[in-house]
């Protein structure tokens, strides 16, 4: 079983490579229930954190303490993560998203 959840990471994490996919990604996580903490969090780490930060021109020890679930951060930040993928935080109506669940 351990081997089959690697190939699983492994192949996952080379189509996170493609930052379209992993915008798709991060949406459909947010979707399915997680943060977009959470969903950043597997993202960056599945990426590579210290890659990932040099595309979000961070410093990576900002990138860690960013996607650490005790650490809180602010929308500006959440917003500089999503950035490379082509994401920012927005807003909806509630009509919307309660046509969607």
């Amino acid at each position: 079983m351990a081997n089959r959840s690697k190939d699983w990471n492994e192949s996952l994490a080379k189509e996170l490579r493609d930052l379209d996919f992993a915008a798709e990604f991060i949406m459909a996580s947010i979707e399915e229930g997680a943060t977009i903490q959470e969903a950043l969090t597997k993202v960056i780490r599945l990426y590579g954190v210290i890659e990932f930060a040099k595309l979000a021109n961070m410093a990576s020890p900002n990138v860690i303490r960013s996607i650490n679930p005790r650490y809180n951060p602010t929308q500006q930040t959440l917003n500089r993560l999503l950035q490379p993928f082509g994401l920012i935080i927005g807003v909806r109506p509630a009509s919307i998203a309660l046509a969607a669940a």
